[in-house]
């Protein structure tokens, strides 16, 4: 798969060379020019090929972001913001170069309002660090990406994760940002008030732009209370449609289910081989239930009682710490579960979203394309909000088999849109998933190039991501 610089994105050699030298006398060992560490911020997990940035600036401070930003506006530099490199779709390459802005030293937790139930901190604070910080307050912050994502990228992105049929997305839990916008000036989108009627919602437009709109620098996050009690474990299904029906039906009811996710029978297969499990290799769900002592057994038994009714069962749950822990931590190692399954493949790892009302049907024609396509391609999916992740695994060096993972991907994302879906539920465009944009915003596409040239008409923030500036004729 080929990735070339467009038009509108070539590189301005002399304005590279001055800003590359500027920078090197400014911040010394702090900005890093090696082709190591230019290759590694160009991109880690992703397939799409390497487009490495001209230099890495490891940033501190607000400050000197806003220096940097300004330096690259006046010789007309790109600027791609990097957290810790786990985005999947080309987020962090540098088509035309550019300058790599690590966030990864803005660590520290500024503020915890306990009794408002949020928090303010740097961007290269990860989810993890954030809720060891957190954990004697009674509180936590519930998104989780399978990848020990930093807030400021799961921002970007527009991150989400096994809590978000309860919680929702980083969409739902991000009060205010603070960016460095295009012109070097800092922007702090909202106040700390649960709710605010007071003109645009910067916030929102900040939340997915995907680093194409400004530098995240700061975040204000809701919080929630640690539930007394947790209860989870592992139902398996005869098919894929058993147990979508089933949770069509548990959300139906009503139950607060905090998670509940889907793997087919082969990235069952995975799992236990990987994580050491011996659940059923058929499609299975994993849930979790948050409340009381006595409301999360009631809510484990009435999904039983519901799993029951479409085929599935016996509900293996349990509330002990050790156990859940375990499951899901097999749940979120299933990126490299798949990997295993194919020593030395490369993966493709993609993802759609559609009505819940359509999961079974889309999951169904994806296993039947796979199998039809002669891939080896595991399933799992946040299915409370209809959203699943495919990974391809690929021989790269049998082009014929490129080719065809290429084209299967392709109509996945097809099939997702013919069913009132989305390309990508929580992955986002990045370059890999451009192409879409056009089929699933049609004339709205239009009005968010019009967005970015008003913010960034020198197109110097993130260039040749979500969408191409120049319309197709």
């Amino acid at each position: 798969m080929a990735v070339a610089a467009s038009a509108e994105t070539q590189r301005n050699e002399s304005g590279v060379e001055a800003v590359t030298a500027r920078l090197a006398t400014l911040f010394g060992e702090r900005f890093q020019t090696g082709q190591a560490i230019r290759e590694q911020h160009g991109h880690t997990t992703t397939y799409i090929p390497n487009q490495a940035p001209d230099g890495v600036f490891f940033a501190e401070t607000t400050l000197e972001v806003q220096e940097v930003v300004r330096l690259s506006a006046e010789h007309r530099v790109p600027i791609i913001p990097f957290g810790v490199g786990s985005s999947l779709e080309g987020h962090v390459n540098a088509p035309s170069g550019g300058i790599s802005i690590d966030t990864s030293r803005m660590n520290r937790v500024l503020q915890v309002n306990q009794d408002d139930l949020d928090c303010t901190v740097e961007p290269g604070v990860t989810r993890e660090d954030l809720n060891h910080y957190l954990r004697d307050t009674g509180l936590f912050f519930p998104i989780d990406p399978g990848a020990n994502a930093s807030l400021g990228g799961m921002a970007a992105t527009r991150a989400s994760g096994t809590n978000a049929v309860r919680y929702g997305t980083m969409r739902e839990n991000v009060l205010s940002v603070t960016a460095v916008m295009p012109d070097g000036r800092a922007v702090t989108t909202a106040r700390r008030a649960r709710k605010s009627s007071a003109g645009y919602d910067l916030t929102r437009l900040m939340v997915g732009s995907e680093g194409t709109l400004g530098v995240i620098t700061g975040l204000t996050l809701r919080l929630y209370g640690i539930p007394q009690a947790i209860s989870g474990g592992v139902c398996p299904f005869p098919s894929v449609e058993a147990a979508c029906q089933a949770v069509i039906m548990t959300i139906q009811m009503g139950i607060p289910v905090a998670r509940m996710e889907l793997v087919n029978a082969l990235g069952m297969r995975s799992l236990n081989a990987y994580s050491q499990l011996d659940y059923p290799e058929s499609p299975c769900l994993f849930l979790e239930f948050h409340g009381t002592d006595a409301g999360v057994v009631e809510q484990a038994e009435m999904f039983g009682e519901i799993a029951g009714e479409f085929g599935g069962g016996p509900f293996d749950w349990a509330r002990e710490a050790e156990k859940r822990q375990k499951l899901w931590k097999a749940r979120h190692d299933a990126y490299w579960a798949g990997l295993a399954l194919r020593p030395g493949a490369k993966a493709l790892a993609t993802d759609v979203c559609v009505p819940i009302s359509r999961l079974a049907e889309c999951i169904v024609e994806t296993e039947r394309d796979i199998a039809e396509t002669g891939l080896v391609a595991p399933i799992v999916g946040h299915v409370g909000d209809g959203n699943f992740h495919v990974t391809v695994l690929m021989d790269m060096d049998d082009e014929s088999e490129i080719e065809r993972s290429e084209g299967f991907v392709s109509r996945l994302n097809m099939r997702a849109l013919a069913m009132e879906g989305t390309c990508t539920g929580e992955h986002g465009i990045g370059q890999g998933k451009m192409k879409y944009m056009e089929l699933e915003h049609g004339a709205g596409v239009d009005y968010m190039r019009a967005i970015k040239q008003a913010i960034d008409p020198l197109n110097i923030m993130n260039p040749g991501k979500i969408f191409a500036m120049q319309a197709k004729s």
